[in-house]
């Protein structure tokens, strides 16, 4: 017996969006137009950032997502293995790692396009959904606007698939945040690379969703426009999102996040704050600068190597050597102006870690 059909399905005049493209901006199965924005649906005063109201279990969870044992696999090919992680709400949380690692992959678990072979993934306190949620932003990999619609036009139409009705003030605050005011009315087709990210990252954000997931927000833009979205981001938590990024920016890594995670080969590798991840590396090399006319010592007691640099030197200890028992030495020899215990950052952990010569079995 043929299903029966709502109200909506007898309207002529209107169209509905594909499968797909519901299951991408998160449309939760409801019925919208796929007409330009301003054209769509009544207006509304609010933002709506959940289809259904919480559970007080809910409200009061500790973390955005949470994967446990998850493993999922492509053929004999094994993209994530027994992965856990749990990201805490209201923070920036970084996923780094080599190309193929399994970053994306993961990222879609999340996004419930792909399920797990084995494991558990919870998300906004639900360990089961649909692709498309309106509490949850995305920002793919793969960049996809449609190229013939103005700004405005293509942001309101992405808001209201999010159920975000009366949006149009917020589209362009947004757009002047991100100094892409005079291109409000200009078609997508004609924004550079850098500006057309911007206007993909106000589609991501635009309905405020909780959680927002960003896929190398960041590739192939200038250091303006890379600094632009940094603070965006950053504005994202303050405003009470929670934000998980891939990135292979290390220094953004480095500067946004409060917890970073690496896979290498589809494994967990490092999970924990830049502070934790650092100090899981003994501290080697200190880096020293003495007064104008003063000169280092020679044959210095557990130093191993001096390396000159435009402001001082780098000195690596020998093994058993302290940082503190270096410094008291060449206070008593010459005046120092800077002494600084060179903490290995995120770049030289990842180079560690995933150098061309170290194999999976080594870095895991």
């Amino acid at each position: 017996m043929q299903a029966r059909r709502g109200p909506a399905h007898h309207c002529p005049n209107r169209v509905h969006p594909l499968p797909a493209i519901r299951a991408a901006t998160g449309a939760q199965g409801r019925q919208k137009p796929m007409v330009p924005a301003r054209f769509a649906g009544p207006p509304r005063t609010s933002y709506r950032t959940h289809s259904r109201p919480f559970s007080q279990k809910q409200r009061a969870m500790p973390h955005a997502v949470e994967l446990a044992g998850v493993t999922k696999r492509f053929g004999a090919v094994t993209a994530v293995d027994n992965l856990d992680l749990a990201v805490p709400e209201g923070s920036i949380y970084g996923f780094i790692g080599p190309n193929g690692s399994g970053k994306t992959t993961t990222l879609r678990l999340m996004l419930r396009i792909f399920y797990p072979d084995a494991g558990r993934v919870a998300v906004l306190g639900a360990d089961a959904g649909a692709v498309a949620d309106d509490r949850v932003g995305y920002l793919p990999e793969e960049r996809g606007l449609y190229k013939r619609m103005k700004v405005l036009d293509v942001i309101e139409y992405f808001a209201r698939l999010k159920g975000f009705y009366d949006c149009r003030a917020a589209a362009l605050q947004w757009l002047e945040r991100l100094d892409a005011g005079e291109w409000t009315h200009r078609r997508v087709e004609a924004l550079s690379k850098g500006m057309a990210q911007k206007v993909q990252f106000i589609a991501a954000v635009i309905a405020r969703p909780r959680l927002v997931i960003l896929d190398e927000p960041f590739t192939g833009l200038d250091p303006v426009n890379l600094e632009t979205l940094k603070e965006a981001t950053l504005q994202l938590r303050r405003d009470g999102a929670t934000v998980i990024f891939s990135t292979h920016d290390m220094n953004a890594a480095e500067e946004i996040c409060d917890t970073v995670l690496m896979i290498y080969n589809g494994r967990k590798v490092l999970d924990g704050s830049l502070r934790d991840i650092q100090a899981q590396y003994p501290v080697s090399n200190v880096r020293v600068s003495v007064a104008d006319g003063a000169e280092l010592p020679a044959n210095i007691p557990g130093v191993a190597a001096v390396t000159p640099r435009r402001d001082g030197f780098e000195l690596s200890l020998a093994e058993g050597a302290t940082p503190q028992s270096l410094l008291q030495h060449l206070a008593a020899q010459t005046p120092i102006e800077r002494f600084e215990v060179a903490r290995p950052s995120l770049h030289d952990v990842f180079v560690d870690i995933a150098r061309p010569q170290a194999s999976g079995e080594e870095a895991a």
